[in-house]
């Protein structure tokens, strides 16, 4: 064991965005399939941005293809899952590769990000919305 990983040797990186979890495997692999749920990534997130968000850690290492990514994700809604599925493959990168840090650094894959949902207040409708005023 070095600083390269070994064919059967699985790199493991979690990311979490909003209330989502990603755990992610990375493997270099000659196939490069990225598995999410069981799903190939083109069925898993419908939305175009979704999928280039997920995709993104491996584009900016250029590793697209050669390297398969197996993820378990869960919670929160298809966004925060691509936003989670990102930062766990850049992470798992970052295991494979220690190298490609300052690249990965650089385009934000590695900072997590801490924005949630605001909790509702009471004497409110939300969060911050307020209940229509009458003055008569």
């Amino acid at each position: 064991m070095g600083t390269t990983a070994q064919i059967n040797e699985y790199a493991l990186g979690t990311g979490r965005r909003k209330t989502s979890v990603a755990r992610v495997r990375v493997r270099e692999q000659a196939d490069g399939k990225i598995v999410i749920n069981g799903r190939d990534v083109e069925e898993y997130f419908p939305d175009e941005r979704d999928r280039l968000s997920a995709r993104h850690p491996l584009q900016t290492a250029e590793l697209l293809g050669s390297v398969e990514c197996l993820v378990r994700v869960e919670g929160g809604g298809l966004t925060g899952q691509a936003g989670a599925v990102r930062l766990g493959i850049a992470r798992a990168l970052l295991k494979l590769r220690p190298d490609l840090e300052t690249r990965l650094r650089d385009a934000g894959h590695l900072t997590r990000d801490s924005r949630m949902k605001e909790r509702k207040k009471y004497g409110k409708r939300g969060a911050r919305r307020s209940f229509q005023f009458s003055k008569r």
